[in-house]
């Protein structure tokens, strides 16, 4: 899954969402003198995993191995940096990147070690909105998938971890594919595999490059804020109700 930088919090979009009838929802500028096409009516939702539906992050292990932030944040930038943990998204074999990386620095072999032997402890638990979400487009009767950066052999245990992930109408993910996030062909395959059309298409993801690909191929795709913004998004275009749990 995509590793950030920065400390785990609260998604920000750094998209502007021009006025479009749905709130939230960003919409391509229209040429002058021509009024924009409203969207296509949203027929499937993609999500995200790590970031939209789980609290992934390598700090909340990390946090508990190593005496101060500023340590975990120097590991995690110098040694377990997100392009070594994107090459397992991208189907490398955690034995192989382990070992690598322990021939590289040997004297925090033990720390690399953990993030694949305790990459559990990585997942402090789900959004409850995003799940919620989820369920109600579910009950509703909208096919659901997912579109995830994600090591093959991780995606298995998370399976095994969380029941609701099984229950997508289809799933696909890196490490299986060998191909990730925001390559083009990630997102034309998802399309491709499961019979959807991109202009009914919805997609959200915490990571904006990874909307701003899918927009490439014409995906109605959002930047993840929170369950709530979620909820409010496709609660306008009418596929879930609005939230009656607060």
């Amino acid at each position: 899954m995509s590793q950030s930088h920065q400390p785990h919090a609260v998604h920000h979009s750094d998209q502007t969402a021009q006025s479009s009838g749905r709130p939230g929802v960003a919409q391509p500028a229209s040429p002058p003198g021509r009024a924009a096409s409203p969207p296509e009516r949203i027929e499937a939702v993609v999500f995200d995993v790590g970031g939209v539906l789980l609290d992934w992050n390598p700090r909340h292990l990390y946090r508990s191995l190593l005496p101060d932030e500023e340590s975990v944040e120097r590991f995690l930038s110098e040694v377990c940096t997100p392009a070594w943990n994107g090459e397992q998204d991208a189907g490398r074999t955690w034995a192989a990147a382990v070992e690598e990386l322990t021939a590289r620095f040997p004297d925090h072999a033990k720390l690399i070690r953990a993030y694949d032997e305790r990459w559990p402890e990585m997942v402090a638990g789900v959004f409850e909105e995003t799940v919620a979400v989820l369920a109600d487009l579910r009950a509703a009767g909208v096919p659901t998938y997912a579109l995830t950066n994600f090591s093959a052999e991780k995606w298995d245990i998370t399976l095994d971890m969380w029941e609701f992930l099984r229950d997508f109408d289809g799933a696909v993910v890196s490490g299986v594919e060998r191909v990730s996030k925001p390559d083009p062909a990630i997102y034309q395959l998802l399309l491709d595999r499961h019979g959807l059309s991109a202009a009914t298409t919805f997609y959200t993801d915490d990571v904006p490059a990874n909307v701003e690909g899918a927009r490439g191929v014409g995906i109605q795709a959002e930047v993840f804020v929170d369950g709530a913004t979620l909820r409010s998004q496709l609660a306008a275009a009418g596929l879930v109700p609005v939230d009656v749990r607060a």
